[in-house]
Formats: C-alpha cells, structure tokens, sequence
C-alpha cells in the first residue's frame, strides 16, 4: 500500500504541498487532479524519493520510498522524456538496465509489448523517426517495461487517438489486475473516470475533494437531465429549480439544483411526446470546475 501521510513541502517560502494525506492499496488506480501548479508534479517526485517532504512521511507497504525500491517504480512523465536519436529497442535497454533488468527479459518484454501496442516494426527505428503517438506508446512502454508495482502517470493519452487511448487504458487496468499501485493525473477528466474509481483533487497543494468517484456524484447536490420532445427550452427554464438549459443537435441538457426538482421537469414534459427523459449524475468535469473554482474564490 502507498501511504502519503501528513505530507507538506516548502519551496523556500513557498508551500507547493499543504498537509496532504492519501492511500492507495494495491489494484487501486487512483487519480491525482489539479490545475496547473496545483502540486501534482512536486507530489510525484516525493512519491518516488526525488524530493523530501518538508514534513510528514511517504511510504510503500510500510517502509520508506529510496534506491532500494525504486526498481519496481514506473514513471510517465507529462513532457517527452525519450533520448530521440536512440532506437527505440536502445531506449528500451537503457531503462530497463536502469531498472535493474537483464538484457534477455528487456527483450523479451519489449518484443511483448510492442506487438500488444501494434508497432513491432518499430524496434530498431530512432524515435525521432516516430510520429507522436508512436513515441508517446514507446514512453509508456519504458514506463512499464520492468512490471513496476508502483506506476505514475501524467498525462499518458497525450497524443493519442480514442483507439490507442482504448489499448492504454487495457494495460493500465490489466496491471491493476495484476497488483499495481497506480496513480493517474490528467487534464481531461473524460480520461479519469474512464477507470479511476477514488481521486483527489489539488488547489494549491491543498486538497480539495478526495474519496471515491461514486460518493463524490451522489454528495454532489446539482444533477443533470437529458430531454428529448416536443418541449421549448422557454418552458424548462421557467422551471424552478432548474440552473441551466443547454440546447444540443437534437435534445436538451437540463442542469437542476438537486434531484428533488427531476418531478417538476417530468410533470412539464408529460404531455410533450417526450422521447427521452434520463435523470444523471453530474459529470466529474463539472464538478471538479465547480470545486476549484468555489476555492478560489475563497
């Protein structure tokens, strides 16, 4: 288990981390959110042993993170990190004998990988030959070539079109399977509940909201309802109770304070020839927008 206790970090006088605390057991993708300058990047470099705390601790199944574990550590990083007049089988020898792996399981695991990402023509291509999809996979190829119980990853979609978005998200939730520890970060919150099912979310090294991604939508008061018939977005707004009406190709998005207000959409709509009628939880975009934006306010 990852355990992320207490955890503040200082920059001069500058507090990047405010007293941060989170658990994340093995087979637990869990995602780490915020805005830009929020703490994300410094987090991870405590996670991983780059960076000391200021104060509190951070440790792996008990015991703290240094060079003794880092083998089984996996990190994606947001920038492009690769060496691009390396052939990508040279990339892969490179980390992984970093990782303390010997040359014939590098291989090994590289060939595996590669054909389950569809670029095994590419071993012995520089990467700076690759398009940017093909590097970002061969990123995230030297991210989890050593197997790592504890994998990071920032922004891992970039790049990558919604089929090869599919095959990352495959691994990542096959090595879940497996037992890894794996901690998420991304801008786009579509991506996070793709399979993150506990998160929290940074405001200037502060959390914010954290817990599960299900009790996090249904404490959140405002729901949303999807409206398809015979009804104008006049009439809905006249509603009270309802905040917002989006008027899409062919339906309507009916934003409402809390679900107590879903009958009074419904009694409007009954006679309307209505279609659709789909009462939802609010999406996490909405929400996270909602909650960083309310703290900043503060």
């Amino acid at each position: 288990m990852l355990k992320v206790e207490g955890v503040t970090k200082y920059y001069g006088n500058f507090m990047a981390v405010d007293n941060l605390s989170f658990t994340v057991k093995p087979g637990e993708i869990f995602g780490l959110l915020g805005v830009n300058g929020a703490g994300k990047t410094t987090t991870f470099r405590m996670i991983m042993g780059l960076l000391e705390p200021t104060s509190g601790e951070i440790t792996l199944n008990d015991k703290p993170i240094d060079y003794s574990v880092t083998d089984n550590i996996g990190f994606l990083t947001e920038e492009r990190s690769l060496l691009t007049k390396m052939t990508v089988r040279e990339q892969c020898l490179f980390y992984g004998t970093l990782k303390g792996m010997s040359k014939e399981k590098i291989l090994s695991r590289l060939d595996e990988l590669l054909l389950k990402f569809d670029i095994p023509e590419y071993k012995d291509r520089k990467i700076k030959e690759l398009s940017k999809g093909n590097q970002q996979k061969v990123q995230f190829i030297t991210a989890i070539i050593n197997e790592p119980k504890l994998l990071i990853l920032d922004e891992p979609f970039a790049g990558l079109d919604p089929f090869n978005v599919e095959s990352f998200k495959k691994e990542i939730v096959e090595m879940a399977k497996k037992g890894s520890i794996i901690i998420f970060s991304s801008h786009r919150m579509e991506h996070v509940e793709l399979f993150c099912k506990k998160l929290v979310v940074l405001v200037r090294g502060k959390s914010v909201l954290s817990g599960y991604l299900k009790d996090i939508k249904a404490q959140y008061r405002q729901k949303n309802i999807f409206i398809k018939g015979d009804v104008t977005k006049e009439e809905l707004e006249k509603i009270a109770g309802v905040v917002e009406v989006i008027e899409k190709a062919d339906e309507f998005e009916v934003k409402i304070e809390d679900k107590k207000v879903a009958p009074k959409v419904f009694k409007v709509i009954s006679n309307k020839n209505t279609e659709k009628f789909v009462v939802e939880e609010p999406s996490l975009n909405e929400i996270f927008v909602a909650k960083v934006g309310e703290s900043y306010e503060k």
